[in-house]
Formats: C-alpha cells, sequence, structure tokens
C-alpha cells in the first residue's frame, strides 16, 4: 500500500522491497523476507511503506510506526518501537534465531503502539 510519503516504485524514483532483497547475502535476505511476512500478518491494520534505505511498518493510517528494518548487506539493522514517547530498541540480526527473538519484540511492539 502506497500512502503517498514517498513515490512507489512504479511511480519512478522509489524502491522497491524486492530491490532491498536484491542487495542482501544469504541468510539476511531470508530473514527480511520472513520478518516482512511476519510483520504483514500481525493484522490487517498493518502497513508497509519502502523507504530508499529501509523498510518501515506502521499500525493504521495514523502511522504509528513500531518496526524500521534497514538492509546491510549481511545483517539487518531493526529498530522496534513500542511508544512514540519511548526511544526505539535497536537490533542486529545476523542469524535466523535472532529473528525469532526479535519476532517476540515485534509483536509486542505492534500490540502496544497507540
Amino acid at each position: 500500500m502506497n500512502l503517498g510519503f514517498l513515490p512507489s516504485s512504479s511511480g519512478g524514483g522509489g524502491r522497491s522491497f524486492e530491490a532491498h532483497l536484491a542487495g542482501l547475502q544469504e541468510p539476511a535476505k531470508s530473514i527480511m523476507a520472513d520478518l516482512r511476512r511476519f510483520a504483514l500478518s500481525l493484522g490487517a491494520s498493518v502497513i508497509e511503506e519502502v523507504r530508499p534505505h529501509r523498510v518501515v511498518y506502521a499500525k493504521t493510517l495514523t502511522f504509528r510506526t513500531f518496526l524500521d528494518i534497514e538492509p546491510a548487506v549481511d545483517h539487518l539493522v531493526i529498530e522496534v518501537r513500542t511508544s512514540r514517547q519511548s526511544p526505539p530498541t535497536r537490533i542486529v540480526v545476523k542469524m535466523q534465531e535472532e529473528a525469532e527473538q526479535a519476532k517476540r519484540a515485534i509483536a509486542e511492539a505492534y500490540e502496544k503502539i497507540r
């Protein structure tokens, strides 16, 4: 879903999710695809916004950001936010086990963000 924050990949100038994947090595590529499926499965209110250097997930049209994933060749830098007032928790993910731990924090952030 494109909310008009940045041009979509079909609108020229934007970057697609697949373009982010193309720049990653395994296992980071598989982990990023898995985290995307996980984030989108949290609820119908999840919105994905693909940006030039990262992918952001938010809750509802008020765009309450709860997850930010920045791909970095062989790992992912994830920021999880549980409220607008508190600073995000930063998690570096290189292995699937770390991603599984991050999923717990992501699910909690999705539930708590207002």
